[in-house]
């Protein structure tokens, strides 16, 4: 992966406040930033995208979960970075995370430099 300034990032959260303020933080640290409100508003915009190089999603969304939306991604775009965030953690949730190749697990509530360390290109 290149530097992030480079990149095309996707956050998917129904929490407007994050939204706004992830949006806020990254649109001008990144090439591209978008940040849509469910999973199936997401898969919409990573198709309109050709793909992003960092999608950070949120475990609780209405419709499909965040967990599901990130398989599905994985499965399309194997090498984008993926992190989920969430205020419902479990043992059970975090190694369902691993086991389908989730690259970083965030509690909630985070900081943007937790962020900031979950998405630095390698």
């Amino acid at each position: 992966m290149g530097i992030l300034r480079e990149m095309k990032m996707l956050l998917v959260d129904d929490d407007e406040s994050i939204r706004i303020s992830m949006e806020y933080y990254f649109k001008h640290k990144t090439a591209m930033f978008r940040a849509v409100e469910n999973a199936e508003l997401g898969m919409k915009t990573l198709r309109e995208m050709g793909g992003v190089d960092i999608v950070i999603v949120d475990y609780k969304l209405p419709g499909m979960d965040g967990l599901s939306f990130l398989e599905t991604v994985i499965r399309q775009w194997p090498n984008v970075l993926t992190v989920l965030i969430t205020a419902h953690s479990s043992a059970e949730l975090k190694a369902e995370a691993m086991r389908i190749g989730v690259g970083t697990f965030i509690q909630k509530p985070f900081t943007t430099s937790a962020i900031m360390d979950a998405v630095k290109p390698v």
